[in-house]
């Protein structure tokens, strides 16, 4: 496979078997991809990467790449960096390349506590309720954090709506319902589900990030949950020892398990209707899952109207490995160009 970068400039990068022919364009704080032939192809994909510890800015590169390359998505990823295109997960208050959030056909998200600036959030908000779809990773439950005097207070994770986790993605941040870099995840299919296109593929999935509380609306159709295991190894039998819930309510931790995903059609304030997929998964490491993987393209497809396919090639670029989640474990000096390899 070729990547085309800026112009006139080729360069052969080993990307694993049978990806298609793509274009890459570099720039300050942001990728982008001009898919080949795909199901996808003329639809525009907004990756959205900011968040400071599960490495959202080597999994949003990664799925955006799969979407470009195996299915024709165009596809742009937009990362929280420095004034001189530097990748820095800790800069809240910046998204680059914002502008490219007006052409998106479709959102995926995977933030953190972000601030930004009134003009991208007009942007964020003004593709939202144009009825776009959006699929939310991880931590984008609790994706933006404004202080109390901000015009922007109500879409923060901690405001009494439960700002825009809680509103269009189905949650807010709770609590860590597993133990933390102790108890592991093994997500299983909803009873029921099987034949939801969303599942097509998606046998389960494993992630070494552990499970959040979460307690999704009534309109949400659970698609995925997610057993505590009681280690970090895929192969653990599930814990069974007793949590209360944010409601005060004692269970087992795993009867039931809490949700890990689902999907909603939330009504706007617009007046049209966002196609959601959220799942509480997502860490870089995370996404070494196949299944987390399909469930993301399929999300992709199903938002978008275009069929799902039976099993969506979501084959790992060659070489690709994940740096482990953490505060401060990001890889330093890094610029845009650098997570397409």
């Amino acid at each position: 496979m070729k990547l085309e970068i800026g112009i006139g400039v080729v360069c052969g990068l080993a990307m694993g078997v049978a990806f298609a022919e793509v274009k890459l364009e570099a720039g300050n704080g942001f990728l982008k991809f001009t898919g080949g032939e795909g199901a996808g192809k003329g639809k525009h994909v907004v990756l959205l990467a900011g968040d400071e510890e599960y490495r959202s800015e080597e999994a949003m590169p990664l799925m955006a790449r799969i979407l470009a390359e195996k299915h024709g998505f165009d596809t742009t990823v937009l990362f929280s960096a420095d004034a001189d295109g530097t990748i820095n997960p800790k800069a809240a208050g910046n998204l680059s390349g914002a502008q490219a959030i007006d052409s998106a056909d479709a959102l995926v998200m995977s933030l953190r506590f972000r601030n930004w600036d009134d003009a991208t959030m007009e942007k964020f908000k003004a593709t939202v309720e144009k009825g776009v779809p959006i699929i939310g990773l991880r931590t984008s439950t609790h994706a933006f954090n404004f202080p109390n005097d901000s015009k922007w207070v109500d879409w923060s994770w901690n405001h009494k709506t439960g700002g825009f986790g809680r509103t269009f993605l189905g949650e807010t941040w709770i609590s860590h319902w597993g133990k933390h870099k102790g108890e592991a995840t093994r997500a299983v299919l909803e009873p029921g589900q099987e034949k939801n296109p969303l599942l097509s593929g998606v046998a389960g999935a494993f992630g070494d990030t552990d499970v959040y509380e979460a307690a999704p609306p009534a309109d949400a159709i659970i698609l995925l949950r997610g057993l505590v295991l009681k280690d970090m190894t895929e192969g653990s039998e599930p814990a069974d020892y007793k949590k209360s819930t944010r409601a005060s309510v004692e269970q087992k931790v795993n009867e039931p398990a809490m949700p890990v995903a689902w999907s909603r059609e939330v009504k706007n304030a617009a007046g049209t209707t966002n196609k959601v997929l959220t799942t509480t998964m997502g860490s870089s490491t995370d996404l070494k899952s196949e299944g987390l993987r399909r469930l993301v393209v399929n999300g992709v497809f199903w938002g978008l109207g275009i069929a799902v396919p039976e099993k969506a090639d979501v084959t790992l670029p060659e070489g690709f490995t994940p740096t482990n989640y953490g505060f401060n474990t990001n890889k330093q000096g890094m610029k845009a160009a650098d997570f397409a390899k």
